[in-house]
């Protein structure tokens, strides 16, 4: 689709590096405006706005909203809002490194960076788990229904909604279990991909059947693995329409609706969760027309 963030819908990089920034205080609406205008483009990137910075530049986007936090039996889905996310993509980590530290210059005078995180692929772009990720994922124009905004109007068309979660994985407990156990908590043999009919309803492949939703819950799954050195995991990242299809299976996934938790908490848990709005492009730039920077 013209008007997206190219990176929304390319394959994902072999190499990335997630951005978090929030606002200076008392910063002025005038400074965040000049530098969001005259330092933010979409090569090799992707960029989203949080409903922290929308509000800071006076402005509403019809669907951008805060992230909720839910619990479960021993774990809890944090809320980590920021005002600034930018998704940079590359092959070669230096590059990245310093893509990451002339961003961080040029917007220092309005944002403090919160938070970086490394990313990778991992085999053929499979989970650190060893399990292969986001095997149900749109494609084609079906990929553009589920992650795009269409027919909204000038501004909004091409845009896209994303919630990006930073999950850690205990690779160690995961591993130690048998099996049969592992396939039963994603659903799927490791061996061939193979969705199993007789796997347990806690099964992550099973709680997040996105055509069993109604209305479906298509979401267009761009996750990577991250590890540093002292643990590991996944970047959950998920564009869509609006922010109700990842919302009901994030409902499903924590048992709100029946009582049955995702087996995936056994394993892993989240330490972040966030909310952005990544807006459409024109005449190769960001259309930032909805927010008044046009």
């Amino acid at each position: 689709m013209k008007h997206c963030q190219p990176g929304i819908l390319a394959q994902v990089p072999r190499l990335a590096r997630y951005l978090s920034f929030t606002l200076k205080p008392d910063i002025d609406s005038d400074t965040i405006r000049r530098l969001v205008r005259e330092k933010l483009n979409h090569e090799e990137c992707v960029v989203g706005f949080g409903l922290e910075l929308v509000l800071a530049l006076g402005k509403d986007i019809d669907g951008l909203k805060p992230f909720p936090v839910l619990c479960g039996p021993g774990f809890t889905v944090p809320a980590t809002p920021s005002a600034l996310w930018i998704w940079l993509q590359g092959d070669d980590r230096g590059e990245l490194l310093q893509r990451c530290r002339g961003l961080t210059q040029e917007l220092s005078e309005a944002f403090v960076l919160q938070k970086v995180i490394d990313s990778f692929q991992y085999q053929d772009s499979r989970d650190l788990t060893g399990y292969e990720d986001g095997t149900e994922n749109p494609e084609g124009e079906e990929a553009i229904k589920a992650g795009l905004v269409q027919g909204a109007g000038p501004g909004m068309d091409g845009s896209s909604f994303v919630a990006v979660q930073q999950w850690i994985h205990d690779l160690d407990h995961f591993q130690s279990l048998p099996q049969t156990d592992r396939d039963n908590i994603i659903g799927r043999r490791i061996s061939d991909n193979e969705e199993l009919d007789e796997a347990p309803p806690s099964a992550h492949v099973k709680r997040t059947a996105q055509e069993d939703f109604e209305p479906e819950a298509f979401i267009l799954r761009r996750s990577m693995p991250w590890a540093d050195e002292h643990q590991a995991g996944l970047v959950f990242v998920a564009f869509g329409c609006s922010l109700d299809a990842f919302e009901a299976l994030l409902t499903r996934m924590t048992g709100k609706d029946d009582g049955i938790c995702d087996a995936l908490f056994r394993f892993s848990h989240p330490v972040s969760g966030s909310y952005y709005w990544c807006p459409p492009v024109k005449d190769g730039e960001l259309d930032l027309s909805l927010l008044g920077l046009s």
